[in-house]
Parts: structure tokens; C-alpha cells; sequence
């Protein structure tokens, strides 16, 4: 009995031993593990990191300059805001209506022709005095409509001024202030279509005055061939001839 005891219980004590002897088993020791620095490789990244970003930032900067170049294309492109074309039409108008309102001789190469023939070069001996009478009444009133429209006209140019004066001072603002070329070279056309129109009507003006001259010149010369016209009726009269007169019926003595 007890010699089983002693082998079931050898037997039990086998395995643990065996157990026990696995762990005592020494196990060698385990090594870290470094790692290998390569600063040559590091320096090539930096550097490819640096050339990225400045690269970047070159990007970023051509992306602004592009930007404010489309500003600038757009302020020059900006068309100005003020204009003073209708306002110079409407005077032109206003100035060629009163042109085309000349009294009796109008400006025509036709009028001019037809009137100076009858009222100016047709004087002669040979008209009635009341013909040489008409004529010169007709050429009376052509010289008072001419001088007459002469001083309309220098009127509508002397009202220009104070409306060129304002626009003027509007355009040369609207040029100092632009914000591009367009705007800048607008104003400046406008000032000098401004400055046409105020051409024009000097040019009108010089035209109504030389007209109104012309025709008082005119008028005066066909003035003196009424006058030799007139004398020369006057002096086909018959002349008066010396006779003797008998009063309250005596002979003479």
C-alpha cells in the first residue's frame, strides 16, 4: 500500500518538477534595438521641404501680382461715369436752328444769288422810282435782319458760357480723379469736343457778322447806283425856258 502511494506519488511530483525545471531554464538577454541616424538624408529633406514652400510661396505671390493686374484691367477698362455729349448736341442744335432762322437772306449759295441779283446788281437808269424805291426798302430790311441776327447769335454764345464753364470744371475733376486710362482719356475727349463746339460757335459767329457786313456793304454800294439812277431821272426832265408873263391883262409895257 504504501509502496503505491509512493509511485502515484513520485509520479505527481515528476510533471512539477519537470515544470519547475522548464522555468528554471535560464533565458539569454534581449539586446535594444537603435536607430541609425543618417543626417545626410535628413539635410536632403530640409532642403527638398525649403524648396516646396518656397516654391509655395512663389505660387502665392504670382497668384497676387495676377490678381491686382486684373484690378488694374479693370479699373482701365472702367468707363467714366459723367458725360456731356447730349449737352453739346443740344447747343449745336440750338446754335444751327438759329442759322437756319437768318432773315431774308438765308445761308445758301442759291439765296445769296437770287437776292443779290434782284435787290443789289439790278439798279439802273431805266427802273420807275417806285421800283428804285422797293429795292431799296428790300435792302433796308435785309441789313436790319442781318445785324438782327447777328446779335441772336452772339447772345446764344454769350448764354453758353456759364453751362461750358461747369462742364468744363466737371470733366477736368472727373480726369484728375479717374481711376483707370478709359476714364482719363473720356475726359479728354469730352474736354476737347468741348472746346470743338465752342470752335463752332465762334466760327457761327464770325459767319453772322461777316454777313451782316456783307450785306450793309452791299446795301451801300447798290445805295450809290440809286442814287446816280434817281439823277439821271432828274436830269431827262425838261429844262425850264425863260418866257415873258402878262399880268392883270396888259401888254407887256
Amino acid at each position: 500500500m504504501m509502496g503505491r502511494l509512493c509511485r502515484h506519488r513520485g509520479n505527481a511530483v515528476l510533471p512539477i518538477a519537470v515544470a519547475v525545471g522548464v522555468w528554471a531554464i535560464p533565458v539569454p538577454p534581449a539586446h535594444a534595438q537603435w536607430a541609425v541616424y543618417d543626417g545626410a538624408n535628413h539635410v536632403e529633406n530640409v532642403l527638398i521641404a525649403a524648396r516646396t514652400l518656397q516654391q509655395i510661396d512663389n505660387q502665392i505671390t504670382s497668384l497676387a501680382n495676377q490678381a491686382q493686374m486684373l484690378v488694374n484691367q479693370g479699373r482701365n477698362l472702367a468707363s467714366l461715369p459723367l458725360s456731356t455729349l447730349s449737352t453739346l448736341q443740344s447747343t449745336i442744335s440750338q446754335t444751327t436752328a438759329l442759322l437756319a432762322q437768318a432773315q431774308n437772306v438765308a445761308y445758301s449759295v442759291q439765296s445769296v444769288e437770287q437776292q443779290y441779283q434782284q435787290a443789289y446788281t439790278s439798279v439802273s437808269s431805266g427802273m420807275s422810282d417806285s421800283a428804285l424805291f422797293s429795292q431799296a426798302q428790300t435792302r433796308w430790311h435785309n441789313s436790319v435782319g442781318g445785324f438782327e441776327d447777328a446779335l441772336k447769335l452772339q447772345a446764344r454764345v454769350v448764354g453758353n458760357i456759364p453751362n461750358d464753364s461747369s462742364a468744363m470744371s466737371q470733366l477736368v475733376s472727373s480726369s484728375q480723379t479717374s481711376t483707370g486710362a478709359l476714364q482719363a482719356a473720356q475726359a479728354g475727349n469730352q474736354l476737347m469736343a468741348l472746346q470743338s463746339r465752342q470752335l463752332s460757335d465762334i466760327q457761327a459767329e464770325l459767319a453772322a457778322n461777316g454777313r451782316a457786313t456783307a450785306l450793309q456793304q452791299a446795301r451801300e454800294a447798290a445805295t450809290e447806283a440809286e442814287s446816280e439812277a434817281q439823277y439821271q431821272h432828274f436830269s431827262q426832265h425838261d429844262t425850264y425856258v425863260r418866257g415873258a408873263v402878262s399880268m392883270f391883262g396888259s401888254s407887256g409895257n
